[in-house]
């Protein structure tokens, strides 16, 4: 091993204790860092092609702390995953639908939705890439189930208010209605580059973004008005 090897080896060795260090001093701290870090490394290159020296490098600590915390690159990805839907339905919670009018419950949906999607670009391709692998990993995931169950249940009751007033279908469905507005917002977005191509029309420019928000909100209360 010649000197700049020597030298380069020793650095590496003194990084890495000092990383040790800071993790001990504030745990808390270096674990969101790797889950912030790993947010952004498996959205742009997926599961298979994340690299963990490139997340350990990302959150200024190393390989050991990474797998101290979470495992292995797999357990990684899970915790991603969960905190990423965490993240939308925490929000989610600030709409205070039963504070609303059933009409106006499903607009702040939609337009929260929309906004969130777009604000949050890193939680549409951990989906994308969820799918590719057919959830096998958001299988696994106890935690989720729990939290959508909640969302879906505050939809039913929105809904249905909705429905004694005579204003929405007997039939409206809280899951369906979800999946209009998350599918209208979703493939806007998850498209935009090879629709812009394709019908020569820049969907990211600001007016054409508040123009789907309205469709959204539009589409969505006519599949369920009465």
């Amino acid at each position: 091993m010649d000197k700049l090897q020597a030298e380069g080896k020793a650095r590496k060795a003194a990084n890495s204790g000092r990383a040790d260090r800071a993790a001990q001093r504030d745990p808390e701290r270096t674990r969101a860092s790797i889950l912030a870090a790993a947010t952004v490394e498996f959205a742009e290159n997926g599961i298979g092609g994340a690299r963990v020296d490139a997340i350990a490098e990302r959150a200024g600590t190393n390989k050991r702390m990474l797998y101290h915390y979470f495992g292995d690159k797999e357990q990684l990805y899970l915790a991603v995953l969960e905190e990423a839907y965490i993240g939308i339905r925490t929000a989610e919670k600030s709409l205070n639908l039963s504070d609303l009018t059933p009409e106006q419950g499903v607009a702040e949906l939609a337009m929260f939705t929309w906004k969130y999607f777009l604000e949050h670009p890193e939680f549409l391709s951990l989906l994308g890439t969820e799918n590719l692998h057919r959830a096998r990993w958001l299988r696994q995931s106890t935690r989720l189930k729990e939290l959508h169950s909640h969302f879906i249940d505050k939809l039913a009751d929105l809904l249905d208010r909705g429905k004694a007033k005579g204003l929405f279908r007997v039939d409206a469905d809280p899951l369906n209605v979800y999946l209009t507005i998350a599918a209208l917002g979703y493939f806007y977005i998850s498209n935009q580059h090879t629709l812009t191509t394709i019908f020569g029309r820049d969907l990211m420019e600001e007016a054409n973004i508040e123009a789907w928000k309205r469709h959204i909100v539009q589409v969505t209360l006519a599949s369920i008005r009465r």
